[in-house]
């Protein structure tokens, strides 16, 4: 299963989304990108995912228009700029999710102040993708489950075999 999550410039909420799932799911594939891409991720987001055990000193922003041509099972928008200026796919997605994160680029104050704010960004953004990757979880053992026992003739579970 791949999972690409989208914000709007990917060097806060789309990567702490995408490090957080891909840590918390071994059986999916996460990529993460932005409609118009910053140059690097602010090291306030870093420090915060560190926190949590989690790093992203080598991730970088990326641009959506490097996946426009893949097919994808969920695309999840995480800003409203993002859902609303999404390009179109040229292949399938399964599943269009949206969930707005609060812009990161309006936090202000010092460091400190700033990986707080990151830091209760960050926390909303795991309680959400929490639930998305438990019903990721719950699709794929369906999914196991369908083919193990409908296995005789392919159908997935469709035919009642």
């Amino acid at each position: 299963m791949q999972v690409l999550i989208v914000g709007t410039k990917n060097s806060a909420r789309s990567q702490m989304a995408h490090a957080w799932l891909a840590s918390n799911n071994d059986e999916i594939e996460v990529f993460s990108a932005g409609i118009t891409p910053d140059n690097e991720i602010p090291t306030e987001v870093i420090s915060t995912m560190k926190e949590i055990n989690i790093d992203l000193s080598n991730h970088k922003p990326k641009s959506i228009n490097e996946y426009l041509d893949q097919k994808w099972d969920i695309v999840i928008s995480v800003s409203d700029e993002a859902r609303d200026q999404m390009p179109t796919f040229s292949k399938k997605v399964r599943h269009k999710l949206h969930k707005s994160f609060l812009d990161s680029s309006l936090f202000t104050g010092t460091t400190d102040e700033k990986i707080e704010k990151y830091s209760l960004l960050r926390d909303e953004i795991v309680e959400s993708f929490n639930s998305l990757n438990e019903a990721i979880l719950m699709e794929i053992e369906a999914k196991k489950y369908a083919s193990e026992s409908h296995h005789q003739c392919g159908c997935g579970g469709s035919c009642g075999c």
